[in-house]
């Protein structure tokens, strides 16, 4: 019984991750035929020597919004690329730690542990 589930498993991993990859060639291709062959953040230039390395971002971060016009789409070098889902997954972690991009949603701190100082150094001075 459990090898049926583990091959069941295995079968629809397998399957999983075919379709990725067909989803995936299919709108590489398209976005590699719309864009200039450019990393949208660098602008490092790329021939087919090196085309691997440029990859299809999905600008709303959502792999299966694929419009053929490519507007969900931008070119990015894999370094540009890594970088962009690290900005995201950090303001990911801070909205989720309550942080908004402008500042914290917490109140400031309230405490003035320097607040008597002057008197403090005068009285130290007789």
């Amino acid at each position: 019984m459990a090898n049926d589930k583990s091959a069941h498993t295995d079968r629809m991993i397998a399957e999983a991750i075919r379709n990725r990859q067909t989803r995936e060639a299919g709108y590489r291709e398209k976005a590699l035929k719309i864009y200039p062959w450019i990393c949208g953040r660098c602008s490092r230039e790329f021939t087919h020597h090196n085309l691997r390395e440029l990859t299809v971002h999905h600008r709303d971060h959502n792999h299966d919004n694929n419009p053929g016009d490519g507007s969900n789409w931008e070119l990015l070098c894999l370094y540009c690329h890594d970088n962009e889902h690290s900005r995201q997954l950090d303001a990911d972690a801070a909205r989720q730690a309550g942080i908004r991009s402008s500042g914290p949603t917490t109140q400031a701190a309230t405490a003035q542990p320097f607040a008597n100082l002057k008197s403090l150094l005068k009285r130290d001075e007789h």
